[in-house]
């Protein structure tokens, strides 16, 4: 009986440190890592979403083997995964990447992404108010 306690409170604190991985990216294999990415991106407020997601895939864009990537984003929070790409942005625009030319800022690149986005949001929603707004208007049937 004396040990079904201490059992217990091995398991408690074991599940405890599992759970203490929860913010961080788990960088184990490429999917694990898309994975913890869309969670983390889930968990997170409305305004730093797109910033995340901008960040992680200029990470990607940078590190194209795999292992390079996952070693850069294994363990990473979403406020360390947004400060790499900051700094990537940075060393970029500086070195003359074609891309960032027509941003001035991150942020400023942040809220054209998220203009973007809004803008096909509201595209989609549109369309699925109205299924026949985007179909050619073909019929020969009337409605009388």
């Amino acid at each position: 009986m004396k040990k079904l306690p201490a059992l217990l409170l091995i398991l408690s604190c074991t599940t405890l440190i599992a759970c203490g991985k929860g913010q961080e990216i788990n960088g184990h294999n490429t999917s694990t890592a898309y994975r913890s990415v869309k969670g983390l991106k889930n968990r997170l407020p409305v305004e730093k979403r797109i910033e995340f997601e901008v960040a992680f895939w200029t990470i990607r864009d940078l590190k194209k083997d795999d292992k390079e990537f996952l070693n850069a984003v294994d363990g990473k929070t979403p406020e360390q995964i947004i400060e790499a790409g900051q700094q990537i942005y940075q060393e970029r625009k500086a070195s003359g990447f074609k891309d960032y030319e027509t941003y001035n800022s991150w942020q400023d690149m942040i809220s054209k992404f998220g203009k973007e986005r809004s803008d096909q949001e509201n595209k989609i929603n549109k369309s699925k108010a109205d299924p026949n707004a985007n179909k050619p208007n073909d019929s020969v049937l009337y409605k009388l």
